[in-house]
């Protein structure tokens, strides 16, 4: 490269000078004195600066302070060789910060090289930006922290020695657990240190002879034991460090098991004590724990029994368990959902004959064997009945629910585990039917299973095909007297049917499929939404999320990200969630929510009402607005009621400073009553039915005509 001999002349023309600005680093040629003679256009480009900008000044404007050690240590170095006569030692390349024309920063490696022209030296300087480091850096920190607090956690001492027999690691409680002195370990004598292992052991030419069977064999493992000679007896592990295929070395751990071994004389002392509780122990190897009843074991031995019993012999399976148990443990504890699995099982023994086995099968599912029963559809409603009365506990009312499948053992001769399985078929019929009940196993339930199952392999296809579209319901504000929301619902339709969000959301949720789909809405939405939503903030869009969403770690950064991407104002996303979601035991969802409501994200709680505890957890709760389930405007009939409820339920979000929408209005009369409660917002048929992106302009007009219509009618009344 020719260096121009006026300082501040830039390279323009020539072979040169085409090369040196289609370098893709930044380069600066700078002089003894550190004044800056040449620049490329990437140089330009990474700190800021117009063309030519750069050139004639002092090297130290384009670094920050504190970061330019690299280049005082080199110009030192180049001044000293200057005054010597001898030659300048290569410089190495060093980390810095640059610094912009607008005064950040940002971090750089930078490579010298010296040049020597015209009987002067310059230094000729590559800045690399590093942002792209920093996250593998941090990376890398972290897995070594956590390998070093992993190494020094394990209660085994550790180490590691290099295929040469060089010792290449080791952790503090080898060292501790073998006694060596600290002074011992700094002098790094390998063989000092082997020398005084083998001082402490019972039988020091074993371990050399296991040492070297090993390393004759370097792809072998081992396990066996060292005797001390204070008594201690420690088990040693051995496997082959390896990197890819290739064999470094080899991993030594030693482990303390001298308790254990004064532990297991112990246990040979007390067998003959333990012997004569064998029948004890038998016996508890056959029930649960928690309630006394059968377990598992039990029941399957006792169900093959009657079965393979008397001919004609009736036998009957009633498999059965708790309706939405989880929110008893998350509401009052996991002590308050114990007494309750308790009492259950005394209520179930209490309902059928001391010959019938009730076995607790695990959590809240329990079964019931009759033998020889004349009616076990009574004894199923018996037990729906009886288990359905409240009862008391922790202080709380709380009603137990459940759902219960029955089968029987009929003509055809089945095996246990298929008359456990049509039990369990049915009894998630009785959930799907409105829980609380129970339903006999019939063949076409089995169908319906398999039609369940064909549904979600059809809803896999939707989600890889974009068969999942995004249709639009307008929330009207009576007050504004316009349309201020849209709320985006996901619709499917499969094989020319639309098939019910009912149906298909659970099994998003079921299968996995839910955090793509939602996703998927959320982009099709911000993008259709677009135009209308204009970067207006009193008009927004509205989103469903459910619990499986807001389980994922990266939720809140993927959708402030998506919205970023879609150039949409987070402030005009509204986030809708159902009470159930708040239950997360670790408070991750809170924090999500919070994430997202710092960014400008509003949340509404959905169908609020129908909680265990929406009144009285409400003013906890990471929300902005409330909507009220339609299932109390659907109380409104003529609009003449007194529903202090719905009054109530108003005033206290308002009291707490949310806003409140009522979803479901279909006539005229529950929108005035609403909107005489003053009812922030209104959403429902009456209104429009959900809508496409092409009829989103009539969804607006009827809209209107809705509006009008309700206006007049307050006005007449």
């Amino acid at each position: 490269m020719a260096v121009p001999s006026r300082p501040g002349q830039r390279l323009e023309t020539g072979i040169e000078g085409v090369l040196f600005d289609a370098l893709p680093d930044a380069v600066l040629v700078i002089s003894g004195a550190g004044i800056i003679s040449q620049a490329n256009a990437a140089a330009d480009r990474l700190f800021g600066y117009e063309q030519h900008q750069l050139l004639g000044k002092d090297h130290r404007m384009a670094f920050a302070d504190g970061h330019r050690r690299g280049f005082e240590q080199l110009f030192a170095g180049l001044r000293q060789s200057q005054e010597s006569g001898h030659d300048v030692p290569a410089p190495t390349p060093f980390e810095a910060h640059g610094l912009r024309s607008d005064g950040t920063e940002f971090p750089a490696e930078v490579a010298c090289s010296f040049l020597h022209a015209d009987h002067s030296t310059s230094v000729v300087a590559a800045v690399r930006a590093t942002f792209h480091r920093e996250e593998a850096d941090a990376g890398l920190r972290e897995a070594m922290s956590l390998l070093s607090a992993t190494l020094e956690s394990t209660a085994d001492g550790i180490l590691v020695v290099g295929i040469d027999g060089k010792i290449a690691g080791i952790n503090e409680q080898f060292t501790t657990m073998w006694g060596i002195p600290d002074e011992l370990m700094a002098t790094g004598d390998d063989a000092a240190v082997i020398d005084y292992v083998l001082g402490l052991l019972s039988n020091p030419a074993g371990f050399v002879d296991k040492v070297n069977e090993l390393y004759a064999h370097p792809t072998a493992e081992s396990h066996d034991v060292l005797d001390f000679l204070d008594g201690r007896t420690f088990e040693r592990y051995s496997r082959p460090q390896r990197v890819g295929n290739a064999v470094v070395g080899r991993v030594w751990s030693f482990r303390d098991v001298t308790p254990r071994r004064r532990a297991q004389e112990q246990a040979r002392q007390a067998m003959a004590e333990l012997a004569e509780q064998a029948a004890q122990l038998k016996a508890m190897a056959f029930q649960d724990p928690l309630t006394g009843l059968a377990n598992r074991k039990l029941f399957h031995d006792q169900l093959t029994e009657a079965l393979h019993g008397k001919d004609g012999t009736a036998v009957d399976v009633l498999l059965l368990d708790l309706d939405d148990f989880k929110e008893v443990n998350d509401i009052l504890g996991h002590h308050a959902g114990d007494q309750m699995l308790v009492e259950v099982a005394r209520r179930l023994r209490a309902c059928v004959r001391p010959e019938d086995t009730v076995a607790r099968l695990g959590g809240d599912e329990f079964v019931v064997l009759l033998t020889g029963s004349t009616d076990a559809e009574a004894v199923a409603e018996n037990i729906v009945q009886s288990l359905n009365v409240p009862v008391r506990i922790e202080g709380s009312m709380l009603r137990p629910s459940l759902s219960l499948g029955l089968s029987s053992m009929c003509e055809d001769a089945v095996a246990a585990s298929e008359l456990l399985r049509r039990a369990d078929v049915a009894m998630y019929a009785a959930k799907a039917a409105g829980k609380n009940r129970f339903m006999r196993f019939q063949p076409e339930m089995m169908t319906a299973l398999v039609q369940r199952t064909a549904m979600e392999a059809g809803l896999r296809l939707a989600v890889d095909d974009g068969g999942i579209t995004v249709n639009f319901q307008p929330v009207v504000s009576p007050r504004l007297g316009e349309v201020t929301q849209f709320e985006a619902l996901a619709r499917w339709a499969r094989g020319g049917e639309s098939v019910p969000p009912s149906q298909f959301i659970p099994t998003a949720e079921r299968s996995g499929l839910i955090s793509t789909i939602g996703m998927h809405m959320m982009r099709e939405s911000f993008l259709q939404l677009r135009a209308w939503l204009g970067g207006r903030l009193d008009r927004s869009l509205a989103v469903n999320v459910s619990s499986v969403q807001l389980g994922e770690r990266d939720f809140a950064d993927a959708v402030l990200c998506l919205a970023a991407s879609c150039g949409m104002d987070p402030r005009q996303l509204v986030l809708e969630v159902t009470e159930s979601v708040f239950l997360d035991p670790d408070a991750h969802v809170i924090r999500q929510l919070g994430s997202l409501r710092n960014a400008g994200v509003r949340v509404a709680l959905d169908d609020f009402g129908t909680g265990y505890s929406s009144l009285g957890r409400l003013q906890d709760l990471p929300v902005d607005a409330v909507k009220i389930d339609q299932s109390f405007v659907s109380m409104i009939r003529t609009g003449a009621e007194k529903l202090p409820i719905l009054s109530s339920m108003i005033n206290m979000a308002h009291s707490l400073g949310l806003r409140v929408t009522a979803e479901g209005v279909e006539t005229a009369q529950q929108a005035a009553y609403l909107t005489d409660l003053q009812c922030d917002s209104l959403q429902g048929y009456l209104f429009s039915h959900p809508e496409p992106e092409s009829g989103l302009e009539l969804a607006i007009l009827r809209s209107a005509d809705a509006i009008d219509a309700l206006e007049g009618l307050r006005l007449r009344r």
